[in-house]
C-alpha cells in the first residue's frame, strides 16, 4: 500500500470563539477518517467546501500534524515524524498547488523554481533535469528563462507539475489545480496528469470539489463530508449507484445536457 489512513483525527483552534482569558476551543475538522491507496491508483477525494478534503490531502503529507490516528506511508509511520526523519521521505511525496500564482515565486525564473527542489535534495545537473520536466508537462525549454507573471495560468499550473515530477515521487497530492482554469486548459491539464501517471507509475491523490472533474481522471473517489467518509467508492458504482444522500446532492449539482441522462 502506497497509503494506510487509520482513524484520522485533527482539530484547529477556534479563534472566533476565543475567550479573553484561556485557550481557545476547537473545531474538529477530520473525525476518525481511514483508508488505504494501493500503489499506482488514482483516487479522488471531494467534497463541499469546508468538508475536509485539503485538510485531508495537507496531513497526509505531513503539512499539519494530526491529533490522533495513523498515517502509515509505504509501510512507513510518519504520523509524529519531525521535520528531520521527514526530511529525507519528502521527495517522495509531492504537491501540486491550486493558485500556482501564489505557489511560484515570482522573483524566480521557471528553471529556478523547478531546479529548487532538485537542489535541496542533492541532485546533480539540476538546469538539465528541469529542462526535462518542461518537456515532460509539454513546455519549450525557453520557458525556463522566463517568470511566472509572463505565463498563462495553464503554463503555470504546468510549472507547477513539472517542479513536483522533477523529483521522480511516488505519490502526488494535487489540490484543487484546475478550479481556476478555463475549460480548455482544465481538459490539457488533465490530460497531461493522466499521462505522468501513466509514464511515471505515479499514485495520485486528487482533491476537487467537482464531481464531473473526478470522473475524468479517477479510478476511486472518497466523498468527505464535515470532516467524514460519506462514500468510499469505484468512480463507476458510485456514478452508477451512489449510496450517500450527500453523494446524490453533488451528482445533482453536475449541469447536465440532457437532464433525462443524468451523469453521462
Amino acid at each position: 500500500m502506497m497509503y494506510q489512513i487509520k482513524d484520522l483525527r485533527l482539530s484547529f483552534p477556534d479563534m472566533a470563539h476565543k475567550p479573553l482569558f484561556g485557550a481557545a476551543p476547537r473545531i474538529e475538522v477530520l473525525k476518525g477518517v481511514g483508508f488505504d491507496l494501493p500503489k499506482g491508483a488514482v483516487l479522488g477525494i471531494v467534497g463541499g467546501s469546508g468538508s475536509g478534503k485539503s485538510t485531508l490531502g495537507r496531513a497526509m503529507l505531513r503539512l499539519l500534524d494530526p491529533d490522533s490516528g495513523q498515517i502509515l506511508f509505504d509501510g512507513h509511520d510518519i504520523t509524529h515524524s519531525s521535520e528531520d526523519e521527514l526530511r529525507g521521505m519528502r521527495r517522495r511525496f509531492q504537491m501540486i498547488f491550486q493558485d500556482p500564482m501564489s505557489s511560484l515565486n515570482p522573483r524566480r525564473r521557471v528553471g529556478g523554481i523547478i531546479a529548487g527542489p532538485l537542489r535541496l535534495h542533492g541532485f546533480d545537473d539540476t538546469a538539465a533535469k528541469a529542462a526535462e520536466a518542461l518537456d515532460m508537462v509539454g513546455l519549450p525549454r525557453r520557458f525556463a528563462e522566463r517568470f511566472p507573471h509572463e505565463l498563462s495560468g495553464g503554463q503555470r499550473q504546468r510549472v507547477g507539475i513539472a517542479r513536483a515530477i522533477a523529483l521522480r515521487p511516488d505519490f502526488i497530492l494535487a489540490d484543487e489545480i484546475v478550479s481556476g482554469l478555463d475549460v480548455s486548459s482544465q481538459a490539457q491539464v488533465l490530460n497531461l496528469l493522466e499521462d505522468l501517471v501513466k509514464e511515471l507509475g505515479l499514485t495520485l491523490g486528487f482533491i476537487s470539489h467537482d464531481l464531473s472533474v473526478i470522473r475524468r481522471l479517477c479510478d476511486r473517489i472518497l466523498v468527505l463530508h464535515h470532516g467524514e467518509i460519506v462514500e468510499d467508492s469505484q468512480t463507476a458504482a458510485l456514478f452508477d449507484a451512489p449510496k450517500a444522500d450527500y453523494t446524490r446532492e453533488l451528482l445533482d449539482a453536475i449541469p447536465l445536457p440532457d437532464p433525462h441522462q443524468p451523469w453521462l
